[in-house]
């Protein structure tokens, strides 16, 4: 029998808040449950040129001693008389374009790692003098401390994932100015940690809105198949707002016929559970429906898949048959312009290099991609691992490291939890095994479980020689997996290509096996003899042994070979070969695709054309 990811739970949703520091002129407000799909809101965008300010000693926030609420930047101080002393001017610093990551706009700004100021000033929006009005951000790297009109609104830690705040007893009818401090120094202590092998983009790398929203508003919901169901809808609607209790929640997918109403108890949720006949998304069709959920005062739409998933013994099932992962990883970054990728034409082009591979599914490794990354994969057909970056050594034994990679793991099923496109919510990558590191991961896998039932959880583990030809999978984690990562680089970091030759797998699980790295550098253009590193011919020789290996792995259940496109890292200064670029990439940063690419589509191409239930042959 399949193993579904667990019986649905009719209980409220888990909700956890951010820890905020309360240092400034005013205590940080608690952090906010995100509001769910910010583009089916009324919205004014915030994004463009920003006014920034350069502090790479926090002069702007720690410095001002005596009167720190009027003369920290926060404050947007101005002189009073000219003989009053302001040693910053907003109004005459340079700009820098939000979204976008600071270190690709200006040379100075490539390797820096401090503080920078954002301001940004506006009227207010709303139409409606009783609607209420947040401030929501897409993302910003690392840590941000946010105020409006020199009143701090709290903070957020985590570069990758959205975060809001309401601002509506702040406002003011014009000359709003919102203040972002944007820190991405790295910490032992942060999520992740000090050492990575991407780039430490820095900025409000993705959009700024604002929301108008009703004074009673849905703020959160979920509506997806429940687990082992393929005609039941199973669900729940939370509202905010001083009338949240009693009201009637209608939901409508007027494709399907589907019309239900439900009524929110004291706190404002309300469960939805129904049946309905859906036509199921999958990479060969992806149908998408057009769900509304409405109440006296709001309305929210959105374009949402249905499907089923669950593993019997070694098979990913999806909606009650085997799939297998013809995969690829991929970075959010837009390397033919440099920096950071964040809007929908970026994630196109990367989407669609994966679709012209022969892909049906991502890894977005090795953080939460932009919400558009996500939307197009689903619009595209394409299934997708979404990852937190719980990355190598993390400092397992600090309650407030977990607290911020389980607030990071919130804040991202949170956003796309209603995404069908998303199979597999992963809790880490690469962390090498110890009680302490057992016990938090453990506690993630709980949080993804508890948080959304529907989906898969994995991690991307490590393997480990029994004898020179026998490769095993038993790092404890993966007992507490429904699907196991694994990474393996036989080829280019252990050994050379021709080590694959004979290799065979174990797993100490009968779970499925997704292959989650494999790979080596090729230079685009640099052509030699298949033994000479760096070389496209040495790459494609090493994809052409892997294949013969991953044939042989019964329990294969997919693949998503290191890395769709060349990226940034600092870690990789090779003069001449890297230049700061991981080569890895089946694509160079132009789109030049190179050997290695076309022997993985070829046999992409042959899995599309045959069975998808795994062993020899696939």
């Amino acid at each position: 029998m399949p193993r579904h990811v667990r019986g649905w739970r009719a209980a409220r949703p888990v909700v956890l808040f951010a820890l905020l520091a309360t240092a400034g002129p005013s205590a940080a407000a608690p952090a906010e449950p995100l509001v769910a799909n910010p583009d089916g809101r009324r919205t004014t965008s915030l994004d463009g040129d920003w006014r920034t300010i350069v502090d790479p000693y926090e002069n702007g926030y720690y410095n001002y001693r005596y009167e720190p609420a009027r003369y920290g930047y926060f404050a947007n101080a101005k002189p009073r008389t000219p003989a009053d002393l302001v040693e910053y001017d907003f109004d005459r610093s340079p700009v820098l374009a939000v979204p976008g990551d600071w270190n690709s706009q200006r040379e100075s700004l490539l390797f820096y790692e401090g503080t920078i100021w954002y301001k940004r000033s506006f009227d207010d929006p709303r139409q409606s003098d009783g609607s209420r009005l947040f401030v929501w951000f897409g993302a910003a790297n690392y840590r941000a401390r946010v105020w409006l009109n020199g009143d701090k609104l709290g903070e957020h830690e985590g570069g990758f994932t959205p975060f809001n705040f309401e601002i509506t007893d702040q406002l003011r009818p014009r000359d709003n100015f919102l203040v972002v401090q944007v820190d991405n120094r790295r910490l032992r202590e942060g999520v992740p940690t000090l050492n990575t092998d991407w780039w430490n983009y820095g900025g409000l790398t993705r959009g700024v809105l604002l929301l108008e929203l009703p004074r009673t508003f849905i703020r959160a919901y979920h509506v997806q198949l429940a687990p082992g169901s393929r005609d039941r809808l199973a669900g729940w609607v939370r509202l905010d707002g001083p009338r949240r209790a009693g009201r009637t929640v209608r939901l409508e997918i007027p494709a399907a016929g589907v019309r239900h109403t439900a009524t929110s108890d004291s706190g404002g949720f309300a469960e939805l559970s129904l049946d309905a006949d859906l036509e199921l998304w999958s990479p060969d069709s992806p149908r998408r429906y057009r769900v509304v959920l409405a109440t006296e005062t709001d309305r929210v739409e959105e374009e949402i898949g249905f499907r089923t998933l669950a593993t019997r013994g070694s098979r990913i099932l999806l909606n009650g048959e085997p799939v297998f992962l013809r995969g690829i990883s991929l970075h959010e970054e837009a390397p033919w312009r440099a920096g950071r990728a964040h809007g929908r034409d970026d994630a196109r082009r990367l989407l669609g290099w994966a679709r012209e591979l022969g892909a049906n599914f991502v890894r977005l490794a090795h953080y939460p991609h932009n919400r558009f990354m996500v939307d197009e994969a689903e619009r595209l057909g394409l299934m997708v691992w979404a990852e937190i970056p719980v990355y190598w050594t993390i400092d397992w034994a600090n309650p407030r490291t977990w607290e911020v990679a389980a607030g990071q793991l919130t804040e991202l099923i949170e956003r796309d939890r209603n995404r069908a496109a998303v199979v597999l919510w992963s809790v880490g990558n690469e962390t090498p095994p110890s009680a302490e590191r057992l016990d938090f991961m453990r506690r993630l896998v709980e949080r993804a479980r508890a948080l959304d039932p529907t989906r898969l959880v994995t991690a991307a583990l490590e393997r480990r020689y029994l004898d020179e030809r026998t490769l095993l999978i038993d790092d404890p984690l993966g007992e507490q997996l429904d699907v196991v990562g694994c990474n393996e680089y036989v080829g280019w970091y252990d050994g050379q290509p021709a080590k694959a030759d004979g290799l065979v797998w174990r797993t100490a699980w009968d779970k499925p096996l997704v292959m989650s790295e494999l790979g080596g550098g090729a230079l685009a253009g640099l052509h030699g003899e298949a033994g000479e590193r760096w070389t496209e011919e040495y790459q494609e020789e090493l994809y052409r042994r892997q294949v013969a290996m991953l044939r042989k792995i019964p329990f294969l259940a997919g693949l998503s070979p290191w890395i769709l496109v060349d990226f940034r890292s600092p870690r990789r200064p090779l003069p001449g070969i890297q230049d700061y670029w991981n080569r890895k990439g089946l694509l160079s940063p132009e789109g030049r695709k190179k050997k290695a690419f076309f022997v993985l589509q070829s046999w992409y191409s042959e899995l599309a054309g045959g069975a998808a239930t795994g062993g020899e042959g696939r």
